[in-house]
């Protein structure tokens, strides 16, 4: 397969391996409800360092990964910082912001996302899906990262969003109104997309003139180009006329006995006088549930940059420092609907969060149909606090905003056979006036390009309703390195110590809850849990005077009792140990041990 090649690559193809683990602190002040960790998260950190810190309570359980990196326009002042041991890339910090003139700027970006994409990669379920918008300046170079990254043959398609609703007319060749979104599964074969919700136009072309009380149906043309040995016979009409074939080119799509067969069950449409050529009939209580999504979505669908922005400022209006371009809400409403279902607790990851646009549709799906998703937003700028955790603050408890909202009820594109039923539309009209005028102050009908929009407007000067919800704020804690611990400096807490080996003995994530303390096998004995059959356990407590002391260590009386609670092989994490292998053995005593990752226990005799 092709690879990309990229200036700095072979510093940064395993950098993720290298990246130090920094547990997750959680600020209760900033969040709302109980702090939790296995609920919906905003981190304010280097993603890079919060990806690593998910790992051991996330890698391979979340649901969909949504990002919306730097476009590396060479106008974003977005900066290469990441902690790489190489002289070249150290050479790169200077160079900080990355701009339009800077030669490297595509290795840059290349080098920048290639670790976060691997420990994203690690993150998502198998059955998962990975979204990621972009437009011209970095797509080639992202498909060929993902290919290497996720393989080539879990790509999934490259969606286009048309993004901006009018035309720019200051720009010297093209106007650019649209954006990518690429999409990657895990595993191609274990996931599909859900099924978008059918439209009212969609189901309009199903009538039922013959009045067939399987209901409405459409016609079906029975003429296919695929070639097809049994379809090129003549059809005698109802009427009496003979079509001696199909047409050049094409053949019937069915057998002469199966259209005899069709017909015999009234699946044969032939025309009001029984002249025309059959059309077999397509019944509505027959079709999928839902519609087969595409790769075009245009802006009246999922939202337009205008959209985003204003959406952005409502929620703001009290303030005038909010500058930063989000996505609109309905495009990544269109994301989850596709990616993720309300069953279940589905994860929903977003490591280059912005203004939360991602937590705010979590929310919103979940309060439409009473869903249990879950959000992780991560953002490294300061404003992680005032602006991403503000934006979900407000629209959990409901925000003010002094103004207009609208939401739009109806888009009816004009067609000519519509404009001959016009009484048709003004009966669809008045039926959304009677049934939706009360949520509203009012209704309004317009036409805009070359469609019928109906849109409910609500006057607000108090404050929006709140969506419910809630979520942890967390910052990312000291790396745990081994000389900050052997001074006593920065000791990590009992769950990130044992998150962080269990995830590294295990690959798995690790559950706290599962954790259990084992006092009859010794003072901060933990067991952690079991999988693949062998037993793990950690000796541990945050105080580097009981990590430095006999009773933290390994005894062959604690090797008897842990033998003694499940059969098995037990593997056990402590600071040192006061038993040989070979006496171990000599007993029968299938437990092995595994010093910390850092000598602790060796600092009392130094």
């Amino acid at each position: 397969m092709p690879e990309l090649q990229f200036k700095g690559k072979e510093f940064v193809h395993n950098h993720h391996l290298t990246v130090p683990f920094r547990p997750l602190e959680i600020d209760a002040a900033k969040g709302i409800g109980a702090p939790a960790l296995d609920g919906n998260l905003i981190i304010h950190g280097d993603n890079l360092h919060a990806l690593k810190a998910l790992l051991p309570t996330h890698a391979g359980k979340v649901d969909c990964i949504f990002i919306d990196p730097p476009y590396n326009t060479g106008n974003e002042g977005w900066a290469y910082n990441d902690n790489v041991n190489s002289p070249m890339i150290r050479e790169w910090l200077s160079g900080n912001p990355i701009g339009l003139e800077d030669g490297l700027r595509h290795d840059k970006w290349a080098c920048m996302m290639w670790p976060r994409l691997k420990l994203l990669h690690e993150l998502l379920a198998e059955n998962g899906s990975f979204w990621m918008t972009l437009d011209e300046n970095e797509i080639q170079h992202a498909r060929c990262i993902l290919d290497e990254i996720f393989g080539a043959s879990n790509f999934v398609d490259t969606v286009i969003w048309h993004k901006n609703y009018a035309p720019k007319a200051t720009v010297q060749y093209f106007s650019s109104d649209h954006d990518y979104l690429l999409v990657y599964a895990k595993k191609i074969d274990l996931w599909l997309p859900n099924l978008l919700a059918r439209t009212g136009a969609q189901d309009e072309v199903y009538r039922n003139p013959d009045n067939d009380p399987r209901g409405r149906w459409r016609p079906n043309n029975l003429a296919a180009r695929n070639y097809y040995s049994k379809g090129t016979y003549s059809i005698t009409c109802p009427s009496g006329r003979v079509i001696p074939g199909p047409p050049q080119g094409s053949y019937w799509r069915v057998s002469e006995e199966k259209l005899r067969s069709l017909d015999a069950d009234n699946r044969i449409w032939w025309g009001e006088d029984g002249n025309n050529v059959p059309a077999p009939k397509i019944f509505l209580s027959e079709v999928r549930e839902g519609r087969v999504p595409q790769t075009l979505w245009h802006w009246s669908e999922v939202g337009h940059t205008q959209e985003a922005k204003r959406e952005l400022l409502q929620i703001f209006s009290d303030r005038d420092d909010v500058f930063i371009t989000p996505k609109p809400t309905r495009l990544i409403d269109r994301v989850l609907a596709l990616a993720v279902r309300a069953e279940g607790n589905p994860v929903v990851l977003d490591s280059f969060s912005g203004s939360g646009t991602t937590a705010h549709a979590v929310l919103a799906a979940n309060a439409r149909d009473g869903g249990n998703r879950h959000f992780i937003l991560v953002e490294g700028e300061d404003y992680a606090d005032t602006l991403t955790a503000e934006r979900v603050r407000r629209v959990i408890n409901g925000y003010s905003f002094t103004g207009t909202q609208r939401e739009e009820l109806l888009r009816e594109p004009l067609t000519f056979s519509k404009l001959r039923n016009a009484n048709a539309l003004l009966e669809k009209v008045q039926g959304i006036e009677t049934l939706d005028g009360p949520k509203y102050d009012r209704i309004k009908s317009t036409v805009k390009d070359g469609a019928l929009i109906v849109t409910g407007e609500r006057d607000v000067a108090e404050t929006t309703p709140g969506l419910g919800g809630a979520f942890t704020y967390c910052t990312l804690g000291a790396p745990i390195e081994m000389d900050a611990i052997l001074s006593g400096e920065a000791l990590p807490s009992l769950d990130a110590m044992a998150g962080l080996l269990w995830h590294t003995a295990t690959a798995q994530p690790f559950d706290p809850a599962a954790m259990a303390p084992a006092p009859d096998i010794g003072e901060g004995a933990m067991r952690l849990g079991e999988f693949a059959g062998r037993t793990y356990w950690l000796f541990y407590r945050d105080d580097l005077d009981w990590l430095k002391s006999g009773e933290a260590a390994l005894s062959l009386s604690k090797a008897r009792a842990i033998a003694a609670t499940t059969p098995g092989n037990h593997l056990v994490f402590a600071p040192a140990k006061f038993v040989s292998r070979e006496l171990l053995a000599r007993e029968g005593l299938d437990v092995e041990y595994a010093p910390l990752p850092f000598a602790l226990y060796r600092l009392e005799t130094a």
